[in-house]
C-alpha cells in the first residue's frame, strides 16, 4: 500500500491496456499524482509462523520505566495513590471486551479494572 506524496491519500491501482503489453499506475484520486513502474510482484509484509493464543504482549522493566501511557485518577488498592497509568489489552476472546489494567504511578502495582 503506498500514499501519494502530495496530499496523503491511498494511491490506487489503474491498468492501463495496450496492443501490445499492460501497464499498471499508481493513482492519486484527490490530486494529479502518477506513480509509472509499479510492480506486481507479491511480497510478504509479516510472516507470523506462531499460534496467536500463545502470543502475550509483555512490558519489560525498561517500557515500565517510561512515563508515556495515559493516566487516570483510580485508588491504588496497595497504597492508597489516586494515579495509575491506563492501558487495555485483549486477553479473552474476540467477541468479549479487552482488559483495563492500571499501574500506581508512585508504587507500581498493577491491577485490573473490577468492574
Amino acid at each position: 500500500m503506498e500514499f501519494c506524496p502530495k496530499c496523503g491519500s491511498r494511491l490506487i491501482l489503474k491498468k492501463v491496456k495496450t496492443e501490445d503489453k499492460t501497464e499498471f499506475f499508481l493513482v492519486c484520486r484527490k490530486g494529479d499524482y502518477t506513480k509509472e513502474g509499479v510492480d506486481l510482484t507479491l511480497k510478504p509484509s509479516m510472516v507470523n509462523n506462531g499460534n496467536p493464543k500463545k502470543i502475550v504482549a509483555v512490558i519489560s522493566k525498561n517500557e515500565q520505566k517510561l512515563k508515556t501511557l495515559p493516566t487516570i485518577k483510580v485508588e491504588c488498592p496497595k497504597c492508597g495513590n489516586k494515579k495509575a497509568y491506563v492501558w487495555q489489552l485483549q486477553t479473552r476472546g474476540l467477541d468479549q471486551s479487552s482488559t483495563q489494567f492500571m499501574r500506581c504511578t508512585r508504587c507500581n502495582h498493577t491491577f485490573r479494572d473490577t468492574t
